[in-house]
């Protein structure tokens, strides 16, 4: 009995397909990509929340970051710039009048430096916050200072509250509107320039804490 051959069946390629879900790529307020920002202190990089899932479209993401201690590490780092401009009572809930300024902000800084506005608020962040500080020590009338280092989470903390502070003053009796004085204070404190009230405040406390060591 001859052989049979067996009949060739054609199988059909599988394609493989990526097990990551590659949407749209996410761009606050439409326009600027979190793919490319870079924190360049690395004792920073778990505090200062702007990539991957804290890319957001609008920083208004209505968490409760303040139900437990640290999780507002987590809060996009442009939201809580938008959270502290709310400040001084009057100012207090208007979230979207603080994204007004944040949005205008970002504009005024592309415009200066031609660079993703993202990422000069993170520099400015890292440039803003003061590495050492000093504490009360004693206690029956004899108090002194001592010298102590900051957390990273309270530098980014202290350097978001230095910049909204230092653009709220100057902005005030000023012709100048909040978003351009906080685009200023920004880019300053991004380059490191003792013009910004940020980099003024930190050096003065590092001064003071270097005296106390």
């Amino acid at each position: 009995m001859a052989d049979i051959e067996e009949p060739i069946v054609d199988t059909p390629e599988v394609e493989e397909f990526e097990t990551e879900a590659t949407g749209p790529e996410i761009k606050l307020f439409g326009k600027w990509s979190f793919d490319d920002i870079e924190v360049s202190d690395i004792s920073l990089e778990d505090y200062i929340a702007c990539k991957g899932p804290h890319a957001v479209y609008a920083p208004h993401t209505a968490g409760r970051y303040q139900k437990k201690r640290f999780r507002k590490a987590s809060c996009p780092v442009v939201e809580r710039l938008a959270c502290s401009l709310m400040k001084h009572g009057r100012n207090n809930g208007k979230k979207l009048m603080a994204n007004r300024i944040v949005r205008n902000t970002l504009e005024v800084i592309h415009l200066l430096t031609d660079q993703n506005p993202i990422q000069v608020i993170v520099d400015a962040i890292i440039n803003s916050g003061p590495r050492e500080d000093s504490t009360r020590v004693g206690g029956a009338g004899v108090v002194r200072r001592q010298a102590v280092d900051m957390s990273p989470f309270r530098r980014v903390n202290y350097a978001l509250y230095l910049l909204t502070t230092g653009a709220r003053e100057a902005t005030f009796r000023n012709l100048k509107s909040v978003s351009e004085c906080l685009a200023d204070e920004i880019i300053n404190a991004a380059r490191g320039s003792s013009n910004s009230y940020a980099i003024k405040k930190k050096d003065e406390i590092e001064r003071v804490s270097k005296s106390n060591r």
